[in-house]
């Protein structure tokens, strides 16, 4: 009984801590928004913007690890919350409707958080740039096999010239998630019909 009790009061404080750092993560995000709002700098405006939306992503995983008495979560509804977020917070003046199918299923703490990351950074792209410009849509697909998982971010827009440099911070830090923490590989294509199609290759973590 004793040996249940601790394992309560360990489950308990962990949740615990998950909510205070998802509590922290949103102060974080208002304070950037705040500088955001008082700054004259358009750059500058557009740098705050993109640091609060990925302080939101990583947020929205401490949310959802908060409800769990294990460090894993269940991507799905993390993933559509974070691609409504990042067409919502992106910059633009058209209309872009963002979709997520297939299931993502349960994902460990650290590649959910990796994942989070790379999704919000696909879709803000494919909205401030692909779509910067027309109305459109953004389809986010996952599909698992067991521990392998591929996942593709489509979207109708203007498309990219193969070959181009994609240097972009967003880009770095997506390259850097899927290399790391996501075990995976990540190929960006034109789409059939037009738009870009990027496609994520995933090695999960056992349960």
């Amino acid at each position: 009984h004793r040996h249940e009790q601790e394992l309560m009061t360990k489950d308990a404080t962990i949740r615990e801590i998950h909510h205070r750092v998802k509590n922290n993560l949103q102060t974080v995000s208002a304070l950037l928004r705040l500088q955001s709002r008082r700054s004259s700098e358009e750059a500058v405006k557009v740098a705050l913007a993109e640091a609060e939306r990925r302080v939101q992503a990583i947020a929205t995983v401490h949310a959802a690890l908060s409800q769990n008495v294990d460090e894993s979560v269940d991507f799905d509804e993390v993933a559509r919350t974070i691609v409504r977020m990042a067409g919502a917070i992106a910059s633009t003046d058209h209309a872009v409707e963002v979709i997520t199918t297939g299931s993502f299923g349960t994902i460990s703490a650290d590649q959910a958080q990796a994942l989070a990351t790379v999704l919000n950074e696909l879709v803000a792209n494919s909205v401030e740039h692909g779509l910067a410009d027309r109305d459109g849509r953004i389809e986010v697909c996952a599909q698992r096999d067991d521990l392998s998982m591929k996942v593709t971010v489509a979207d109708d827009g203007v498309g990219f010239v193969p070959g181009t440099p994609m240097s972009g911070l967003g880009t770095q830090i997506v390259h850097q998630m899927v290399r790391g923490e996501l075990r995976g590989s990540i190929e960006w294509a034109p789409r059939e019909g037009g738009g870009t199609l990027v496609t994520l290759h995933i090695n999960l973590d056992p349960a």
